[in-house]
């Protein structure tokens, strides 16, 4: 197939799964053209959705892919059960589930959906729904039949069932395009739904190639005689018993054939049959003259019995009156079997010769055609070798090239109707955010960044600022123009706003954010990546006991908690692990300053899902200079308020001394360059000095080398700024970078001041003619160039001071950026309304309506079908024998060795959890004081509780004797319903390897 740009197509596949639709030609038309439509994929993607709740269809359909489809492309989902429509009881819990089935198909991140069966849910908890909470993704139907809505009296007298059947046809109608079985079915859909016919695509049908010419052997024949009681040449209907079938009318027919062609045949009804049903039609049979062996009703017959049945048929006839496709019809003629039916609906498409229809509510006229194929033996041989001909107009091929067509039509009409990228445009109300972030006044330079972002971001929101800080606002156009409100008012208060941002660093100022944005989740703008300060300070001040050691878990796993509790020195578990799991994981999008913090989130939490992280550039309000040389002059007043000879040449290095700003290597430059013997070169670290042992050693080195260095400490803005106006040049420098983004190089920018960097972090993104630009790791010698070039050759000075003020004022500016930050804001905004976030948003609205027990199964669906993300795949590890010992014994015992081993060591990306059977042996729960006990660490901050596990998860259960257990027998067919694999490693395998511990690890290779 050629088709458009490559699209990831789900396939909700519940056509195959569902009771009503299972077994029948439904279920069948769903398998094959699923198949084919994916051996047609080319460059797209396909994943296959199927319902949870039908547990034994599960591994049948994913065997009937396996070699079609890698396992990940299937995807199960768990509705909140029963959910049945036909009981009133399950209102709730079915339009909760039916959101929560759009959240999934939506969470997949899908270019166009396909509904195979959408009447569904009727009796079983099979569940559909379209536009009820997604609107964005295309969807695309197949259409069967309206057969219900054109003879609603027939089948829609009972409420219940119209009241369902209605609700359906209300999803129909939101659908984006409708897959047809026949034309004569996409017909109904224009003309009783006024369905736009250009939406409307017949895709046809085919029928499986096992349906064939055969040759019924004589003792095949004799087997059918003695299965079924058929002894003569015989006539042949399948399909099923419904009023609409026209069983009745062939039999009526039968009878009035002439005597001596009746006698010579028999009538087989080839279906399942409920006794009212078969003595309804016996009694059919009786009144038209037939005897009891000329009508045969067969039952359920297999599919190879219904192949011979069809072979060996003299004639088949499908009277019907009314059909979506009618392919038992076709499936004859696939046999090479002469074939007649009526004229109405879609059969004249499917079998394709008038000679060959009939009026089906004429009996005379069924049963001349009948006759007329008994008996006439030209007008029989013409059927056959119509039917060879005709049968092979129709195949899945031609159908799956058909729907995929379609499809990618489709998409291109939702993406031309889709409204393109722009800056946000004023509306008739600025949507309100409430922005979380200390404002100025705190000592922070995001409080800062804050009040430079606010006035521009204003121009598109209606802002609150949210703020839980003791130090006075100082800021004259925050008082002036946000409302400040606290923790407190946002909570009662957060459904108020359309948007929240929160802007998270690594200090007590960010605090009180990390609950916030889980219990009310926005967009985050991480201006520090690795946040581990904040949590490993909430939890060793005692203001959350126990944060830190469950964060490193959760994000690294038991190599990390062990580290957090056996390190001599704190703080290198602090530089060592980042602690920002929660916030990517509760965000609704991330930002960052630079595409170095994207990669710091890729490098230790995975690629994300498209948008939901991004960057934009940091900003900086461009100083405007007074004019007639007021540069000059503001570099004059500023060097004579510093003390700063006017022909002296001063370097300067911006921020807080710390080992990360390479203080001490620019320090060791200068000693080693020309300048530190100019008696008219300065160096001035402007910022407050580190107080421990590195603040320490460079005080004292400075002290030795003399007065042409010195450490400001701290400084207010005022006399920031003059440092910046009175230098000639400055250094910027880094290692070990947590994500965070310059802005003292902004800084330098803005005061047109020529800068040394090196390629570090988001430092090597700066462009190489706005600064001097040093390798990551540079020598001292370069750096000692670097210094002298500067100090060497004005005109270069002039020239980078002049690209890089160009450069904030083109890409740094405050206005572009808030348009930018809107771009994201609402971008992300709009991609997660159709998944989980605004799923959570919604069902409160059901809140009152649920009855408790509903509310926990709709909580346990939205568990079992939204993973936490970012997360790493779990190893669940059965502990429970290991857990009825004494913490020596399970210590010394070979298993508790392999855990052991495995909870240091496990596999890249594997979070190694382990569990052990529950108190009522229907599920897992943690055994995480266990692992405590095995590592020889406090086990004061671990939490046992229930285990949930998702697809790609895997269960190890370290004994034969335990794999086979009741309980564990009950846990693994629930767990792999869900994409949970299950293995057993042999207690004898661990021990063999106890002697030396390292060859663990062959086991662990062995699972992984």
């Amino acid at each position: 197939m050629k088709g458009s740009d490559t699209m990831r197509l789900i396939i909700d596949m519940q056509g195959a799964q569902s009771s009503g639709s299972r077994h029948r030609g439904i279920g069948r038309y769903t398998l094959a053209l699923v198949k084919e439509i994916v051996r047609q994929s080319a460059d797209h993607e396909v994943l296959l959705v199927l319902n949870g709740a039908f547990a034994d269809t599960i591994e049948p359909i994913k065997a009937e892919f396996s070699d079609l489809l890698p396992t990940d492309a299937i995807h199960v989902w768990s509705p909140a059960v029963p959910c049945s429509a036909v009981d009133p009881a399950n209102d709730q819990r079915r339009i909760a589930t039916e959101i929560i089935y759009e959240a999934f198909l939506a969470s997949l991140r899908p270019s166009a959906v396909l509904v195979t069966s959408l009447f569904e849910g009727l009796i079983d908890d099979a569940v559909t729904s379209i536009g009820q909470f997604e609107t964005t993704v295309p969807k695309a139907v197949i259409l069967y039949d309206l057969i219900p809505l054109i003879y609603k009296d027939i089948y829609l007298s009972n409420p219940p069932v119209s009241r369902w059947y209605h609700r359906k046809l209300d999803h129909l109608r939101r659908a984006d395009m409708l897959l047809s079985i026949s034309a004569s079915s996409g017909r109904e859909a224009v003309d009783h739904l006024g369905f736009p016919a250009e939406q409307v695509v017949n895709i046809s049908t085919a029928c499986n190639a096992e349906f064939k010419p055969v040759r019924v052997t004589n003792a095949r024949r004799k087997t059918l005689e003695t299965t079924y009681g058929l002894n003569k040449p015989y006539v042949m209907y399948t399909g099923g018993i419904d009023h609409r079938k026209n069983i009745e009318g062939l039999i009526r027919a039968f009878g009035l054939l002439p005597k001596a062609v009746r006698d010579r045949h028999q009538l087989a009804i080839v279906c399942a049959a409920h006794e009212a049903d078969q003595q309804r039609l016996e009694g059919i049979a009786r009144d038209a003259g037939l005897s009891d062996q000329q009508l045969v009703m067969t039952g359920f017959v297999p599919e190879d019995d219904l192949l011979s049945l069809y072979n060996a048929c003299t004639l088949f006839v499908f009277p019907s009156w009314h059909e979506g496709f009618g392919l038992p019809a076709l499936e004859a003629m696939a046999c090479g079997r002469p074939t007649i039916g009526a004229n109405t609906s879609s059969l004249p498409e499917v079998i394709g010769l008038d000679k060959a229809m009939f009026d089906p509510r004429d009996d005379h006229a069924i049963s001349a055609l009948m006759k007329k194929g008994l008996t006439d033996d030209p007008f029989r041989k013409m059927l056959t070798r119509h039917a060879a001909k005709q049968a092979r107009k129709f195949s899945w091929e031609q159908s799956a090239q058909a729907a995929w067509q379609a499809v990618e039509q489709m998409v291109a009409r939702r993406e031309q109707s889709a409204t393109p990228k722009q800056t946000p445009q004023p509306s008739a109300r600025r949507p309100k955010l409430a922005y979380l972030s200390p404002l100025p006044g705190a000592r922070s330079g995001i409080a800062d960044y804050s009040a430079e972002l606010l006035p521009e971001l204003s121009r598109h929101y209606d802002i609150d600022v949210i703020v839980c800080q003791d130090e006075p606002l100082s800021d004259t156009w925050v008082s002036a123009n946000a409302p400040l409100r606290n923790v407190e008012w946002f909570r009662r208060n957060y459904r108020a706003f359309d948007r929240v941002m929160y802007h998270f660093g690594n200090s007590h100022f960010h605090s009180h954010m990390f609950d916030l944005l889980r219990d009310m989740p926005g967009i985050v703008v991480l201006h520090d990546f690795f946040l581990s300060g904040i949590v490993a300070h909430l939890d060793l001040t005692g203001a959350k006991p126990g944060l830190w050691g469950k964060t490193l878990l959760t994000d690294h796993g038991w190599r990390a908690g062990q580290e957090r509790f056996q390190a001599s020195d704190s703080a290198d578990v602090v530089w060592a692990y980042p602690c920002n799991g929660d916030v990517f994981r509760d965000a609704l999008g991330v930002i960052f300053h630079s595409r170095h913090g994207v990669d710091l989130a890729k490098t230790w939490h995975g690629d994300p899902a498209t948008g939901e992280w991004s960057h934009l550039p940091l900003l900086r309000r461009a100083k405007a200079f007074p004019p007639d040389g007021g540069k000059s002059r503001l570099r004059r007043q500023a060097r004579e308020a510093l003390g700063i000879g006017a022909n002296d040449f001063l370097v300067c290095a911006f921020g807080h001394l710390a080992r990360t700003k390479l203080n001490d290597r620019l320090l060791d430059a200068w000693l080693n360059s020309e300048l530190a013997r100019q008696p008219d070169c300065q160096l001035v670290f402007v910022g407050q000095n580190e107080g421990g042992p590195f603040g320490e050693g460079i005080a004292r080195r400075i002290e030795r080398a003399g007065g042409r260095i010195r450490i400001t400490g701290f400084v207010d803005q005022a006399d920031y700024e003059r440092w910046l106006f009175a230098a000639d040049a400055a250094t910027q420098l880094r290692t070990k970078s947590r994500g965070e983004t310059s802005a003292a190089v902004l800084d330098c920018w803005n005061a047109g001041l020529a800068t040394i960097v090196n390629a570090h972090g988001a430092l090597a993104e700066l462009p190489d003619d706005c600064v001097i630009k040093l390798p990551d790791e540079f020598s001292d010698d370069e750096l000692i160039g670097a210094l002298e070039r500067l100090h060497r050759d004005a005109k270069l000075r002039e020239t980078l001071g002049q690209s890089g003020r160009a450069r904030l004022l083109t890409h740094h500016d405050p206005r572009k950026c808030a348009d930018d930050y809107v771009t994201i804001i609402e971008a992300s905004y709009n991609k997660t309304q159709g998944g989980l976030p605004g799923l959570l948003e919604r069902l409160p609205a059901l809140a009152p309506q649920l009855a408790p027990a509903d509310a926990v199964a709709i909580a346990q669906s939205i568990s079992r079908n939204f993973p936490p993300k970012p997360r790493r795949q779990q190893w669940l590890v059965d502990c429970s024998a290991l857990a009825e010992m004494d913490t020596s014994t399970a210590q010394a015992d070979p298993r508790g060795a392999f855990v052991r081993h495995l909870l240091l060591s496990p596999p890249p990306n594997v979070h190694v959890e382990p569990v052990v059977v529950n108190s009522a042996s229907t599920g897992l729960v943690t055994a995480r004081k266990l692992a405590c006990y095995l590592l020889d660490i406090v086990d004061d901050w671990a939490e046992d509780g229930e285990v949930e596990a998702w697809n790609g998860d895997q269960l190890i259960l370290l004994d034969k004797a335990s794999d086979q257990t009741a309980a564990i027998l009950l846990i693994k067919a629930k767990m792999q319903i869900h994409g949970v694999l299950a293995f057993c490693i042999s207690d004898e395998l661990i021990r063999t390897r106890r002697s030396n511990p390292k060859q663990f690890d062959n086991i662990i290779r062995m699972i992984n």
